[in-house]
């Protein structure tokens, strides 16, 4: 599907979009990896490090507690540096920072001291990739682009889903982060070099004189951080609720790995179809996320009940529209910020980031000592605030200043 995706989106433009835009897709895939093969291999890291759910959910969220850290000043350093330098130095950190996990992470406190850089790496290359399709991805075909790029975030979770059948239960957890590290290093290997243009332009042009519009973007982060509340908590612990409910660890892996599918497949639609209504993007947002609130209200029902079977579409529905919209997303926060794209998703990276620290510790918690029940029931509501509150940041930014439909 994302293969199918580049194609369409560098139709009539020769090779180097192909290229372009299948670095992007590796490079975040790569990134995303540490914390979603944590997440999906979790019953194994568990067994072998001894820890509980809420320390798996403590693990996940440091390492976006890392991310939001890192994301406003490595935005900034990516405005004045350039997407390419950042993607290539930040892939090459995450290749070590997985042979470590790889190799040396044997108890919690290892892997919380590896998962915390991770973090910041995942920081640096957000932006530095957004940069990248700004400058480089033609305007009629960014929205495509966009939702390509972040359709390798659930790409990530369906690879960490299929890692537990294939890899964890056959040669070990270690070596899917062993492998995950070569995949790493290759995609800081085929970063394509700076366009002297685009680089002139970075250092030449006014974004940062021009600056950004800050209270609609921190409106529209908390949106972001509420929907990343309710579907980084369930990618954390999708796998461990399956088997909790009686699927097998296989059936479980694959569970998560079909959940990331429909995330894959819904964020290459939603750009697509973004090129071609040309608007009012964030309300497309706001309803799917109210979508992904049903999903997250139907996994809270089945849960511990002879129902527990809707799992399986519940989670397809939560993760496909409640986390399809991260590309569509992004999109238009720098389609209404071209002068400074990496600044603009930086301060609204930070709510993303925040809610994926304070999602898995919550759920964890809620797991921990309550039911999977509650906890879902808690993500359908954070979908819903999530959904409200970008409405209240779309509006707040279509009144800063004359700005292209959001």
């Amino acid at each position: 599907m994302i293969g199918y995706a580049i194609r369409r989106r560098a139709s009539g433009r020769g090779p180097q979009p192909v290229r372009d835009l299948g670095v992007v897709v590796f490079v975040t895939t790569t990134a995303s990896l540490p914390v979603f093969l944590v997440g999906t291999l979790a019953v194994e890291i568990r067994h072998t490090l001894h820890f509980g759910t809420s320390a798996l959910g403590l693990a996940v969220s440091l390492y976006y507690l890392g991310a939001a850290g890192g994301s406003v000043p490595l935005s900034r350093l990516t405005e004045r540096v350039g997407g390419v330098r950042v993607m290539r130095v930040a892939s090459v950190v995450e290749a070590f920072l997985l042979v470590g996990i790889a190799m040396f992470a044997s108890s919690w406190t290892g892997l919380l001291s590896l998962l915390l850089p991770c973090g910041i790496a995942s920081a640096a290359i957000a932006p530095a990739t957004n940069l990248f399709l700004a400058r480089r991805a033609p305007v009629h075909r960014q929205g495509l682009a966009f939702g390509v790029k972040q359709a390798a975030v659930p790409l990530a979770s369906l690879l960490g889903g299929l890692a537990v059948p294939a890899v964890a239960l056959t040669l070990g957890w270690r070596w899917a982060f062993a492998i995950a590290a070569a995949l790493a290093c290759l995609a800081s290997a085929v970063v394509p070099a700076p366009r002297a243009a685009i680089a002139r332009r970075q250092h030449g042009g006014g974004g940062d004189r021009e600056g950004v519009r800050t209270v609609p973007l921190v409106v529209l982060a908390a949106g972001l951080g509420l929907g990343m509340f309710a579907a980084s908590g369930l990618a954390a612990f999708l796998v461990s609720a399956a088997v909790a409910d009686g699927f097998g660890k296989a059936a479980a892996g694959l569970v998560a790995a079909g959940a990331g599918a429909a995330a894959v497949i819904v964020r290459i639609a939603t750009g697509e179809l973004a090129d071609r209504r040309g608007g009012r993007h964030f309300p497309v947002v706001a309803a799917m996320l109210a979508a992904g609130a049903v999903g997250y209200a139907l996994l809270a029902l089945g849960s511990g009940t002879p129902a527990h079977w809707l799992l399986v579409p519940a989670s397809v529905l939560a993760l496909g529209a409640g986390w399809g919209w991260n590309g569509l997303f992004n999109f238009a926060v720098v389609r209404s910020h071209r002068h400074a794209p990496a600044r603009a998703t930086g301060i609204t990276q930070v709510g993303g980031r925040l809610g994926g620290v304070l999602g898995p510790l919550s759920i964890g918690f809620l797991v921990a000592h309550s039911s999977y029940t509650v906890a879902w029931a808690a993500t359908a509501v954070a979908a819903i605030a999530g959904a409200a509150t970008m409405l209240v940041g779309r509006h707040l930014l279509r009144g800063s200043a004359v700005t292209p439909a959001s």
